[in-house]
């Protein structure tokens, strides 16, 4: 009815940034899950889009998950790098990011290209950022986010995780 169109593939498996949290959230594998597939080549508004023709889902009491990474140029992770030690591009994209979930600032959010602080050096490329925008466009229109988690991982990656409820 949004005008996108879908398919089901099942070959595939659960990608790893879908079981990984859900093996967290639910480890008996006892829900019902399907996978949504990024779609690196579109932006944050075709997300954000998905994410509003998925919205009526959130009434049968569906969990709309977006996983990805706040940050992720993992060229700059290090194992054991000191987690306090994060350097200064990489916090900035991630406080502009909880400052614009949280504040409600979804054009700036969609528009992270020209908008964020650094976002080359954040997400050298979309497919781990995108994820975001769909549980984003299936909150109700000027719903401001919830902060559920913040730290770094491996001195460059934000663990930073978002919730948006009614």
């Amino acid at each position: 009815g949004a005008g996108l169109a879908a398919g089901l593939d099942d070959r595939r498996g659960l990608d790893h940034g879908a079981w990984v949290p859900l093996s967290l959230l639910y480890p008996d594998a006892d829900v019902p899950v399907i996978q949504l597939s990024v779609q690196s080549r579109l932006d944050a508004a075709h997300h954000v889009a998905l994410g509003a023709a998925l919205a009526p889902l959130r009434k049968e009491s569906v969990l709309i998950l977006g996983s990805g990474g706040a940050t992720h140029d993992l060229r700059r992770a290090a194992f054991g790098a000191d987690e306090q030690a994060v350097p200064p591009d990489i916090r900035s994209f991630e406080e502009w990011l909880v400052e614009c979930v949280t504040g409600g600032d979804t054009d700036s959010m969609v528009e992270w290209r020209t908008h964020a602080p650094y976002p080359e050096a954040n997400h050298p490329t979309p497919e781990h950022f995108l994820p975001l925008f769909v549980p984003l466009g299936a909150a109700p229109e000027a719903t401001k986010g919830r902060l559920l988690h913040r730290a770094f991982a491996y001195g460059a990656l934000s663990m930073a995780a978002f919730a948006w409820d009614d």
